[in-house]
C-alpha cells in the first residue's frame, strides 16, 4: 500500500464515502461469518471459501492490468512468513468471531497498533511514538469496559465473565498479534512489492494452509442450513469486493486503503450483529467500545 495520508490533506468526500463502505463491508463479513458458523461451517472451511476467493479476485486484477511481478529472494522469504502470520491471524479472529459478540471480537483485535509498535520495537529497534505510548493505557482501558472483564455489567462476576469469554478473547488478541507483526514485516521486507501482488500471494498462500486445516479435518464442514450457506457466499463476497476496491478505487482517488477511517468496522459489526444475529451489549461495553475506536482512529490520524 502507499503511505498513509497526512492529517494535513483533506479527505475528499468521494474517498471517505468509499472508506466507510468498505470498513461496511468488513464489518459485516465478519457478521455473515458468524451466521455461517452458527449453522454447521467451521473457520477453517471459512477462511478457505474467503481468502481462495479474494486470491483469485486480486491475482486475475493482477493480470489484466499487467502489474509486474518480481520477486526477489528476499521478498518470497517475507512473503512466506508474511502469508503463515495472516493465515493463524485469519484463523484466530474467526474462532474469535465464532465465540464471542462479533463487535468484542473485532475491539479486541483492534489492539494491533499496539502490538505493531512492541514488534516493531523488538525486530527492528524502533522507537514507539510518544503518541502510541499515551494511547496505550487508554485503549486497554476501552478494551477493559468492553469486554465487561471484572462481569459488572453481566453480572457473573470477574470468574465466571472469564470462563464464558476467555478462550474468545485469547483468539482476538493471538489474531492482533500476528496481525501487528505481519504489517511490520510487510513494511520493512516487502514495501517495495505492488500491494495487488502482495494481495495475491498473501491471500493464495492463506488459502492453502487453511485448505490444509480443512484436510487434517477430514473435510469441508459445509453449512446444514441455507442460512448458513448465505453467510458463507456473504462473507467470501464482502471480503473480496472489499479487497477489489481497496486497490481499484482508492488509489485512483489518491487514498489509501488502511486510513483510520476505516477503524470504524466494530461499530458497523455492533449494529449489524444487533439487527441480524440479535446480540446486543450493555451500555457501558458499548461506550468501552467506542473509547477503543477512537483511539485507534486517532493513531491513524496522527500526522506522519
Amino acid at each position: 500500500m502507499s503511505p498513509a495520508p497526512s492529517s494535513r490533506t483533506a479527505l475528499p468526500a468521494a474517498a471517505f464515502a468509499t472508506l466507510l463502505l468498505i470498513a461496511l463491508m468488513m464489518g459485516a463479513n465478519h457478521v455473515a461469518a458468524r451466521l455461517a458458523f452458527d449453522n454447521g461451517v467451521d473457520v477453517a472451511t471459512a477462511v478457505t471459501f474467503r481468502s481462495g476467493s479474494t486470491a483469485l479476485v486480486v491475482g486475475l486484477l493482477v493480470l489484466l492490468q499487467r502489474v509486474p511481478v518480481q520477486l526477489t529472494a528476499r521478498h518470497r522469504r517475507a512473503m512466506l512468513l508474511i502469508g503463515l502470520l495472516v493465515a493463524v491471524q485469519s484463523l484466530c479472529l474467526y474462532a474469535a468471531v465464532a465465540r464471542l459478540p462479533v463487535a468484542l471480537a473485532l475491539l479486541a483485535f483492534n489492539t494491533y497498533p499496539l502490538w505493531t509498535a512492541l514488534w516493531a520495537r523488538m525486530a527492528y529497534g524502533h522507537r514507539p511514538e510518544p503518541r502510541v505510548l499515551r494511547a496505550m493505557p487508554v485503549m486497554l482501558l476501552g478494551l477493559a469496559l468492553a469486554l465487561d472483564v471484572f462481569g459488572a455489567a453481566s453480572g457473573l462476576g470477574a470468574a465466571g465473565q472469564w470462563r464464558q469469554i476467555g478462550v474468545g478473547v485469547a483468539y482476538a488478541l493471538a489474531a492482533a498479534a500476528t496481525f501487528g507483526m505481519a504489517l511490520v514485516l510487510t513494511q520493512h521486507e516487502a514495501s517495495d512489492l505492488d500491494g495487488r501482488v502482495r494481495t495475491a500471494a498473501t491471500m493464495g498462500l492463506v488459502a492453502v494452509l487453511a485448505l490444509a486445516g480443512v484436510a487434517t479435518q477430514g473435510g469441508f464442514h459445509l453449512p446444514q442450513a441455507p442460512a448458513g450457506w448465505a453467510g458463507l457466499l456473504t462473507l467470501s463476497f464482502l471480503y473480496g469486493t472489499g479487497f477489489t476496491i481497496l486497490f481499484i478505487v482508492l488509489p485512483r482517488l489518491g487514498v489509501v486503503g488502511n486510513s483510520a477511517i476505516m477503524n470504524i468496522e466494530p461499530i458497523f459489526a455492533l449494529v449489524l450483529a444487533w439487527a441480524i444475529l440479535g446480540q446486543s451489549i450493555a451500555a457501558s461495553q458499548v461506550g468501552g467500545g467506542l473509547l477503543v475506536v477512537a483511539t485507534v482512529m486517532w493513531l491513524g490520524l496522527r500526522r506522519r
